[in-house]
């Protein structure tokens, strides 16, 4: 993400909502989905907060347009974990490697930016009327929902190679998300917070692959 700089000269002209954005999003990552003001995103950006508001109608406007960014960096993460696992020429095995691939890397950037991470998950109270996904199959198509439709593919894509019983897939995807994100909230949160990373490390390896194992399972 490039960074702003103070003042006008911080952002293009005509772009100011992109920049207002890339204000919040940094408001986010450093503090959580709490510290995004729309008067700090202005003072940031270098803008009157009457300017702001040409762009936002209000604050949760602008929450819920972190939130959207939140959901697309957690789908790049995963993508790229997906990118990076071991390949396989066995069309199951290589379906197994991508989903426990895509849940590390979902993990991975729950630990690595959880001020974002929470941002994604937050709940705003919207002024406009955006309609909101209800968490169940199918998702929008919409970019904020990448994450989950990635979810939903390999899911399919282990019952389609046979290495998923059919009877397995109902919900599958709920039981998966639940899990690792459950986790994530655990570590970030709970009181795995204090665990040491090598500990930690073991603890996400095996929910990963105790998910895994429970889809496949006959």
């Amino acid at each position: 993400m490039t960074a702003i700089s103070g003042g006008k000269s911080g952002y293009h002209h005509g772009d100011l909502r992109n920049a207002l954005i890339t204000a919040a999003v940094e408001l986010a990552t450093d503090g959580g989905p709490e510290k995004v003001v729309l008067r700090e995103a202005a003072r940031r950006v270098g803008v009157s907060p009457t300017a702001a508001y040409r762009h936002f109608a209000g604050q949760a406007d602008l929450l819920y347009a972190v939130k959207v960014h939140g959901q697309q960096a957690l789908a790049d993460s995963m993508e790229q974990a997906a990118a990076e696992a071991p390949r396989s020429e066995d069309p199951g095995e290589a379906a197994e490697l991508r989903l426990a691939a895509i849940g590390r890397g979902y993990v991975r950037f729950a630990l690595r930016q959880p001020g974002l991470y929470r941002a994604a998950f937050c709940s705003p109270h919207l002024i406009s009327d955006e309609k909101e996904w209800g968490g169940v199959t199918p998702a929008g198509t919409e970019p904020e929902y990448r994450a989950f439709v990635l979810l939903t593919d390999a899911l399919d894509a282990l019952v389609a190679s046979g290495r998923m019983p059919e009877g397995n897939r109902p919900a599958a995807e709920a039981a998966a998300w639940a899990a690792v994100h459950g986790l994530c909230m655990l570590i970030l949160d709970g009181p795995m917070r204090r665990l040491p990373d090598p500990v930690r490390e073991v603890v996400v390896e095996r929910t990963v692959a105790m998910v895994t194992a429970g889809l496949i399972a006959p």
